[in-house]
């Protein structure tokens, strides 16, 4: 009777488990498994626990301490699950019809996470809220700009010629579509000044996984450069609000772009950074050219993004002129870090036998 029992017990809990383990359950049908179940079990057990059995076993088991189900896999079999349906009918219909949390007002409502990571409340100086979840209060800077913009590393080895006249090609027709709309020009730009640092850290960090040694702080110095000149494109996209077929071309750009530096950086980083830095070097000419046509009034000054305000510590009455300064004096940095990282490579040594220059802006 015994054997017979636990058989009829095990082929019951195995087949109202089957879903569970073989597909997606919802609430719903973890109730109806488990009414299946509990009505199962009862005879089972009653066999189990009658005279003429061996002796009596008693089988519990425990639903995990939580608020309501996350998934419905951590839902305990032969336990009612109160949903909002259970709890109030007509508020669950207002809910699927307006489409929940997710499908009402923006900013209505918070987002409801079993994780229960609370964002940490950052105040600024003036003791008012930081406002911007894209970067910190201790991410902000004042630029240099000081720093010589007159710089140029002229070529002399074969390599530098290619990538001298690589970028040079490239500026014949960015000049031809973009003309005299610097801040298009300026938003085309950073899409792709954003991309080198990226891909450099990003292989650097593979590199030193490989060979278990560090980097000399390359991969914090690289990637501080490509979020640098995200943040320039989000300024920039404050100022000029891109057409679709510019979006478009940002697309096509940012995916030939990307895997021809990918490849060049395996290759040859001496030659991916020495091109990076002439790239740099086009950027202070262009930013200069948007400069100029700031002062002739041919653009207007506008008053300058709050994300730029915040992000660099301009004053509160800085205007477009600013940002372009700041951001030219950026791009001046950035030129001289990856002038400096090609110059290490063509001595025969590598990245991480130099400090890096994290935090040079």
């Amino acid at each position: 009777m015994m054997s017979r029992g636990g058989a009829k017990v095990a082929s019951s809990l195995l087949k109202a488990a089957r879903p569970r383990l073989f597909s997606t359950a919802t609430t719903s049908t973890i109730r109806s498994m488990s009414h299946e179940t509990s009505h199962l079990l009862r005879p089972a057990v009653a066999d189990l626990a009658s005279p003429s059995g061996m002796s009596g076993w008693i089988w519990t088991t425990r639903a995990p301490a939580i608020g309501g189900a996350r998934f419905a896999s951590t839902v305990t079999l032969g336990e009612k699950t109160t949903t909002t349906e259970d709890a109030d009918p007509k508020k669950a219909e207002k809910e699927s019809s307006t489409g929940g949390d997710a499908g009402g007002d923006k900013g209505e409502k918070g987002i409801a996470s079993y994780w229960g990571v609370e964002p940490s409340k950052i105040t600024k100086e003036d003791g008012t809220e930081w406002k911007w979840n894209c970067f910190r209060p201790w991410e902000t800077y004042k630029a240099d700009l000081t720093i010589d913009l007159s710089k140029h590393h002229v070529p002399t080895t074969f390599l530098d010629k290619i990538a001298y006249w690589t970028v040079k090609s490239l500026r014949w027709p960015t000049d031809l579509f973009f003309q005299r709309r610097y801040g298009c020009r300026a938003m085309m730009l950073e899409t792709v000044a954003a991309v080198p640092g990226m891909v450099g850290g990003m292989l650097l960090h593979c590199k030193s996984l490989r060979r278990f040694e560090q980097s000399g702080g390359w991969i914090k110095a690289l990637l501080e450069e490509a979020e640098n000149e995200r943040m320039h494109l989000m300024t920039f996209m404050e100022v000029a609000k891109p057409k679709w077929y510019e979006r478009a071309l940002v697309i096509t750009v940012q995916g030939v772009f990307f895997n021809a530096y990918f490849l060049g950086y395996l290759i040859s980083p001496k030659f991916a950074h020495r091109m990076v830095g002439y790239l740099e070097e086009e950027a202070i000419h262009s930013y200069t050219e948007f400069l100029k046509e700031l002062d002739k009034g041919n653009i207007e000054n506008v008053p300058a993004p709050a994300i730029a305000i915040d992000y660099w510590r301009l004053p509160a009455d800085a205007t477009l002129r600013d940002v372009v300064m700041v951001v030219r004096a950026d791009e001046a940095h950035h030129r001289d870090v990856n002038h400096f990282a090609s110059d290490i490579h063509y001595q025969g040594r590598e990245l991480k036998e130099a400090p890096a220059p994290i935090g040079y802006h």
